[in-house]
């Protein structure tokens, strides 16, 4: 029973409120401009339904093509990741290889620096 009575005191007010804020000129004209946007808009809804339908179609359509690109789009870029997470260890073989095969001893700190750093970089991707 109390919560009949709020809601019904709810709605009175604001009608009330309404009622007093419509003694103003400016608030009335504007809502006569508002009033008048709002019927036309719904009465060419009502008119037109089917072209209303249509738009929303092809803007579900819209939606649903870029969220499909989206997705195809994630799923070639998480494969180019893994391309490059298998690679990596290959590159570091060959680096090693190559360091092995032209520097001696006395030269290959410049390439230890080096696979330092690519290990580094390895370590830092995979978190």
């Amino acid at each position: 029973m109390v919560r009949n009575l709020f809601l019904k005191g709810i709605v009175y007010g604001a009608i009330a409120g309404g009622a007093l804020s419509l003694l103003d000129k400016q608030t009335r004209q504007a809502m006569k401009v508002n009033v008048k946007k709002a019927y036309c808009q719904v009465s060419y809804v009502v008119r037109h339904p089917g072209e209303i339908t249509e738009n929303v179609k092809e803007t579900a359509d819209k939606i649903r093509n870029t969220i499909e690109q989206v997705s195809e789009d994630i799923s070639y870029i998480t494969g180019k990741v893994d391309e490059l997470r298998e690679l990596t260890p290959q590159v570091k073989e060959r680096v090693m290889e190559t360091k092995s095969a032209f520097f001696d001893d006395t030269e290959s700190d410049l390439m230890d620096d080096l696979l330092k750093e690519v290990k580094v970089e390895e370590d830092s991707s995979k978190k």
